[in-house]
Protein backbone atom coordinates (compact mmCIF):
# COMPACT_ATOMS: atom_id res chain seq x y z
CA UNK A 1 0.00 0.00 0.00
CA UNK A 2 2.76 2.51 0.77
CA UNK A 3 4.65 1.34 -2.23
CA UNK A 4 1.65 2.58 -4.55
CA UNK A 5 0.87 5.52 -2.56
CA UNK A 6 4.29 6.82 -3.05
CA UNK A 7 4.25 5.57 -7.04
CA UNK A 8 1.34 7.75 -6.99
CA UNK A 9 3.29 10.69 -5.88
CA UNK A 10 5.96 10.38 -8.18
CA UNK A 11 3.89 10.29 -10.80
CA UNK A 12 2.09 13.62 -9.54
CA UNK A 13 4.88 15.19 -9.07
CA UNK A 14 6.16 14.57 -13.30
CA UNK A 15 2.56 14.94 -14.11
CA UNK A 16 2.67 18.47 -11.81
CA UNK A 17 6.01 19.76 -13.11
CA UNK A 18 4.08 20.14 -16.81
CA UNK A 19 1.46 22.01 -15.46
CA UNK A 20 3.89 24.24 -13.39
CA UNK A 21 6.37 24.99 -16.14
CA UNK A 22 3.65 26.08 -18.05
CA UNK A 23 1.46 27.86 -15.31
CA UNK A 24 4.81 29.69 -14.53
CA UNK A 25 4.13 31.82 -18.14
CA UNK A 26 0.73 32.44 -17.61
CA UNK A 27 1.14 34.13 -14.29
CA UNK A 28 4.36 36.14 -15.49
CA UNK A 29 2.53 37.50 -18.10
CA UNK A 30 -0.84 38.45 -15.73
CA UNK A 31 1.32 39.95 -13.04
CA UNK A 32 2.83 42.23 -15.58
CA UNK A 33 -0.09 42.68 -18.08
CA UNK A 34 -2.61 41.75 -16.16
CA UNK A 35 -3.44 39.86 -18.88
CA UNK A 36 -4.53 36.11 -19.56
CA UNK A 37 -2.63 34.88 -22.16
CA UNK A 38 -4.76 31.94 -23.57
CA UNK A 39 -2.51 31.64 -26.49
CA UNK A 40 0.08 30.23 -23.84
CA UNK A 41 -1.07 26.42 -23.79
CA UNK A 42 -0.87 26.54 -27.61
CA UNK A 43 2.73 28.12 -27.46
CA UNK A 44 3.42 24.92 -25.59
CA UNK A 45 2.47 22.94 -28.45
CA UNK A 46 4.62 25.29 -30.98
CA UNK A 47 7.72 24.44 -28.76
CA UNK A 48 6.75 20.81 -28.82
CA UNK A 49 7.17 20.39 -32.50
CA UNK A 50 10.13 22.97 -32.71
CA UNK A 51 11.55 20.57 -30.13
CA UNK A 52 10.86 17.37 -32.74
CA UNK A 53 12.16 19.46 -35.88
CA UNK A 54 15.61 20.38 -34.41
CA UNK A 55 15.89 17.13 -32.11
CA UNK A 56 14.82 15.00 -35.70
CA UNK A 57 17.85 17.75 -37.68
CA UNK A 58 20.73 17.10 -34.98
CA UNK A 59 19.82 13.49 -35.07
CA UNK A 60 19.71 12.63 -38.86
CA UNK A 61 21.29 15.44 -40.58
CA UNK A 62 24.27 15.73 -38.24
CA UNK A 63 24.22 12.57 -36.74
CA UNK A 64 24.89 14.08 -33.25
CA UNK A 65 24.51 11.22 -30.22
CA UNK A 66 21.29 11.50 -28.03
CA UNK A 67 22.92 13.70 -25.37
CA UNK A 68 24.49 15.86 -27.19
CA UNK A 69 21.41 16.47 -29.42
CA UNK A 70 19.42 16.69 -26.31
CA UNK A 71 22.39 19.45 -24.92
CA UNK A 72 21.32 21.63 -27.53
CA UNK A 73 17.79 21.13 -28.31
CA UNK A 74 17.08 22.31 -24.83
CA UNK A 75 18.59 26.40 -25.29
CA UNK A 76 17.59 25.88 -28.99
CA UNK A 77 13.77 25.19 -28.05
CA UNK A 78 13.71 27.90 -25.61
CA UNK A 79 15.06 30.73 -27.71
CA UNK A 80 12.88 29.31 -30.92
CA UNK A 81 9.48 29.01 -28.36
CA UNK A 82 10.59 32.77 -26.97
CA UNK A 83 10.61 34.26 -30.54
CA UNK A 84 7.26 32.82 -30.60
CA UNK A 85 5.65 34.64 -27.54
CA UNK A 86 7.20 37.79 -28.41
CA UNK A 87 6.02 38.04 -31.83
CA UNK A 88 2.63 37.29 -30.72
CA UNK A 89 2.95 40.58 -27.88
CA UNK A 90 4.31 42.78 -30.88
CA UNK A 91 1.77 41.62 -33.23
CA UNK A 92 -1.30 41.14 -31.21
CA UNK A 93 -1.14 42.20 -27.96
CA UNK A 94 0.99 45.39 -28.22
CA UNK A 95 -0.99 47.39 -30.89
CA UNK A 96 -4.01 47.13 -28.43
CA UNK A 97 -2.08 47.99 -25.38
CA UNK A 98 -0.90 51.11 -26.93
CA UNK A 99 -4.55 52.11 -27.52
CA UNK A 100 -5.72 51.64 -24.72
CA UNK A 101 -8.03 48.58 -25.47
CA UNK A 102 -10.40 47.22 -23.63
CA UNK A 103 -8.85 44.06 -21.38
CA UNK A 104 -11.80 42.01 -22.90
CA UNK A 105 -10.45 42.78 -26.20
CA UNK A 106 -7.19 41.81 -25.81
CA UNK A 107 -8.37 38.69 -24.24
CA UNK A 108 -10.55 37.61 -27.49
CA UNK A 109 -7.33 38.29 -29.02
CA UNK A 110 -5.30 36.03 -27.32
CA UNK A 111 -7.91 33.48 -27.79
CA UNK A 112 -7.78 33.95 -31.48
CA UNK A 113 -4.12 33.76 -31.61
CA UNK A 114 -4.16 29.91 -30.03
CA UNK A 115 -6.18 29.23 -32.64
CA UNK A 116 -4.08 31.12 -35.78
CA UNK A 117 -1.43 28.53 -33.92
CA UNK A 118 -3.62 25.08 -33.69
CA UNK A 119 -4.85 25.57 -37.23
CA UNK A 120 -1.70 27.48 -38.53
CA UNK A 121 -0.05 23.99 -37.82
CA UNK A 122 -2.77 22.14 -38.98
CA UNK A 123 -2.46 23.87 -42.23
CA UNK A 124 1.16 23.52 -42.84
CA UNK A 125 2.05 19.80 -41.16
CA UNK A 126 -1.30 18.91 -41.44
CA UNK A 127 -3.32 16.47 -39.16
CA UNK A 128 -1.03 13.22 -38.63
CA UNK A 129 0.57 12.79 -35.53
CA UNK A 130 4.33 12.90 -35.57
CA UNK A 131 6.90 10.38 -33.10
CA UNK A 132 9.24 12.43 -31.06
CA UNK A 133 12.69 10.73 -31.56
CA UNK A 134 14.25 9.06 -28.49
CA UNK A 135 17.33 11.65 -27.28
CA UNK A 136 18.33 9.55 -24.50
CA UNK A 137 17.92 6.10 -23.34
CA UNK A 138 15.02 5.53 -20.90
CA UNK A 139 16.41 3.45 -17.71
CA UNK A 140 13.61 2.17 -15.25
CA UNK A 141 15.17 1.75 -11.25
CA UNK A 142 12.98 -0.04 -8.79
CA UNK A 143 13.51 0.76 -5.28
CA UNK A 144 10.86 -0.90 -2.79
CA UNK A 145 8.02 -1.58 -5.57
CA UNK A 146 8.51 2.01 -6.42
CA UNK A 147 9.45 2.36 -10.52
CA UNK A 148 10.21 5.40 -11.59
CA UNK A 149 12.59 6.45 -14.83
CA UNK A 150 15.59 8.85 -15.33
CA UNK A 151 13.16 11.07 -17.51
CA UNK A 152 10.83 11.22 -14.79
CA UNK A 153 13.75 12.13 -12.12
CA UNK A 154 14.61 14.46 -14.91
CA UNK A 155 11.41 16.04 -15.26
CA UNK A 156 11.03 16.75 -11.52
CA UNK A 157 14.00 18.34 -10.92
CA UNK A 158 13.72 20.31 -14.29
CA UNK A 159 10.57 22.36 -13.03
CA UNK A 160 12.12 22.71 -9.68
CA UNK A 161 15.39 24.23 -11.06
CA UNK A 162 12.91 26.39 -13.36
CA UNK A 163 11.15 27.88 -9.85
CA UNK A 164 14.25 28.66 -8.34
CA UNK A 165 15.90 30.47 -10.95
CA UNK A 166 13.03 32.31 -11.72
CA UNK A 167 12.54 32.98 -8.12
CA UNK A 168 15.59 34.82 -8.24
CA UNK A 169 15.40 36.27 -11.42
CA UNK A 170 12.33 38.16 -10.11
CA UNK A 171 13.36 38.50 -6.53
CA UNK A 172 16.78 39.44 -7.00
CA UNK A 173 17.58 41.03 -9.96
CA UNK A 174 17.31 44.80 -11.61
CA UNK A 175 14.76 43.44 -14.16
CA UNK A 176 12.77 41.35 -11.80
CA UNK A 177 12.47 44.64 -9.64
CA UNK A 178 11.24 46.18 -12.68
CA UNK A 179 8.42 43.39 -13.19
CA UNK A 180 7.35 43.72 -10.23
CA UNK A 181 7.27 47.11 -10.19
CA UNK A 182 4.98 47.12 -13.65
CA UNK A 183 2.64 44.95 -11.43
CA UNK A 184 1.82 47.11 -8.52
CA UNK A 185 1.55 50.24 -10.43
CA UNK A 186 2.25 50.04 -14.56
CA UNK A 187 1.50 53.64 -14.85
CA UNK A 188 3.83 55.51 -12.55
CA UNK A 189 6.99 52.79 -13.95
CA UNK A 190 7.46 54.69 -17.16
CA UNK A 191 7.66 58.14 -15.34
CA UNK A 192 10.29 56.32 -13.18
CA UNK A 193 12.60 56.10 -16.52
CA UNK A 194 11.87 52.26 -16.39
CA UNK A 195 11.18 51.13 -20.70
CA UNK A 196 7.97 49.04 -20.06
CA UNK A 197 7.50 47.77 -23.42
CA UNK A 198 11.69 45.60 -22.52
CA UNK A 199 10.24 44.12 -19.21
CA UNK A 200 7.13 42.77 -21.09
CA UNK A 201 9.38 41.72 -23.90
CA UNK A 202 11.63 39.68 -21.17
CA UNK A 203 8.65 38.84 -19.85
CA UNK A 204 6.98 37.06 -22.45
CA UNK A 205 11.02 35.90 -23.45
CA UNK A 206 11.01 34.01 -19.55
CA UNK A 207 7.16 32.79 -20.50
CA UNK A 208 7.47 31.38 -23.38
CA UNK A 209 10.81 29.66 -23.11
CA UNK A 210 9.42 27.81 -19.88
CA UNK A 211 6.54 26.62 -22.49
CA UNK A 212 8.92 25.34 -25.02
CA UNK A 213 10.63 23.69 -22.48
CA UNK A 214 7.48 22.20 -21.08
CA UNK A 215 6.46 21.17 -24.27
CA UNK A 216 10.20 19.33 -25.20
CA UNK A 217 9.93 17.74 -21.83
CA UNK A 218 6.47 16.23 -22.56
CA UNK A 219 6.98 15.24 -25.91
CA UNK A 220 10.40 13.23 -24.46
CA UNK A 221 7.59 11.59 -22.01
CA UNK A 222 4.98 10.99 -23.93
CA UNK A 223 6.87 11.26 -27.59
CA UNK A 224 3.45 11.80 -29.73
CA UNK A 225 2.56 15.33 -31.36
CA UNK A 226 -0.60 16.43 -32.42
CA UNK A 227 -1.92 20.12 -33.19
CA UNK A 228 -4.00 20.50 -30.74
CA UNK A 229 -2.07 18.67 -27.61
CA UNK A 230 -1.63 22.31 -25.99
CA UNK A 231 -5.60 23.07 -25.72
CA UNK A 232 -6.24 21.04 -22.88
CA UNK A 233 -2.93 21.11 -20.73
CA UNK A 234 -2.99 24.52 -21.33
CA UNK A 235 -6.39 25.70 -19.97
CA UNK A 236 -5.39 23.06 -16.91
CA UNK A 237 -2.03 24.86 -15.93
CA UNK A 238 -4.25 27.95 -16.07
CA UNK A 239 -6.77 26.63 -13.69
CA UNK A 240 -3.46 25.26 -11.14
CA UNK A 241 -2.35 29.13 -11.79
CA UNK A 242 -5.67 30.73 -10.67
CA UNK A 243 -5.72 28.08 -7.53
CA UNK A 244 -2.54 28.62 -6.63
CA UNK A 245 -3.18 32.61 -7.03
CA UNK A 246 -2.92 34.34 -10.71
CA UNK A 247 0.22 36.46 -10.19
CA UNK A 248 1.93 34.49 -7.83
CA UNK A 249 5.19 32.33 -8.83
CA UNK A 250 5.09 30.18 -5.82
CA UNK A 251 1.27 30.30 -6.30
CA UNK A 252 1.39 28.96 -10.03
CA UNK A 253 4.01 26.25 -9.02
CA UNK A 254 2.38 24.85 -6.31
CA UNK A 255 -0.84 25.29 -8.26
CA UNK A 256 0.52 22.91 -10.80
CA UNK A 257 1.67 20.21 -8.89
CA UNK A 258 -1.54 20.39 -6.57
CA UNK A 259 -3.71 19.71 -10.06
CA UNK A 260 -1.44 16.64 -11.09
CA UNK A 261 -1.81 15.12 -7.58
CA UNK A 262 -5.40 15.26 -7.73
CA UNK A 263 -5.52 13.98 -11.09
CA UNK A 264 -3.14 10.96 -10.18
CA UNK A 265 -4.96 10.39 -7.18
CA UNK A 266 -8.47 10.06 -8.42
CA UNK A 267 -7.14 8.05 -11.33
CA UNK A 268 -5.14 5.49 -8.64
CA UNK A 269 -8.71 5.15 -6.86
CA UNK A 270 -11.79 5.72 -8.87
CA UNK A 271 -12.14 5.24 -13.05
CA UNK A 272 -10.16 7.55 -15.29
CA UNK A 273 -13.18 8.75 -16.81
CA UNK A 274 -14.19 10.32 -13.60
CA UNK A 275 -10.82 12.42 -13.38
CA UNK A 276 -11.19 15.60 -14.52
CA UNK A 277 -14.83 15.88 -13.26
CA UNK A 278 -13.56 14.99 -9.54
CA UNK A 279 -10.16 16.87 -10.42
CA UNK A 280 -11.73 20.06 -11.47
CA UNK A 281 -14.24 19.68 -8.68
CA UNK A 282 -11.95 19.72 -5.67
CA UNK A 283 -10.67 22.94 -7.75
CA UNK A 284 -14.14 24.32 -7.73
CA UNK A 285 -14.00 23.79 -3.85
CA UNK A 286 -10.68 25.50 -3.27
CA UNK A 287 -11.70 28.84 -4.60
CA UNK A 288 -14.83 28.79 -3.29
CA UNK A 289 -13.61 28.60 0.12
CA UNK A 290 -10.37 31.22 -1.19
CA UNK A 291 -11.86 33.25 -4.69
CA UNK A 292 -7.89 34.37 -4.28
CA UNK A 293 -6.50 31.53 -5.08
CA UNK A 294 -4.26 29.89 -2.00
CA UNK A 295 -1.54 32.58 -2.34
CA UNK A 296 -3.51 35.21 -4.06
CA UNK A 297 -3.89 38.45 -2.44
CA UNK A 298 -7.38 40.43 -3.17
CA UNK A 299 -6.10 43.92 -4.54
CA UNK A 300 -7.54 47.28 -3.68
CA UNK A 301 -8.69 49.66 -6.70
CA UNK A 302 -8.63 53.17 -6.15
CA UNK A 303 -11.45 55.53 -7.80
Amino acid sequence: MLATFIQNVINALQWGSFYALIALGYTLVYGVLTLINFAHGDVFMVGAYIAFFVATFLLTALGLPGWVALALTIPLVMILTSVVGVTLERVAYRPLRRKGANRLYVVITALMAGLILEHGNLALLGASRKAFPPLISEHVYTIGGVSFTNLKVAVIFTAILVFIILQFIVTKTKIGMAMRAISYDKFAVPLMGIPIDTVIVFTFILGSGFAGLAGLLFAMSYPVLEPYMGALIGWKAFIAAVVGGIGDIRGAFLGGFLLGAVEIMVVAFFPSTFRDLIAFSVLLAILTFKPTGLFGIAKTTKI
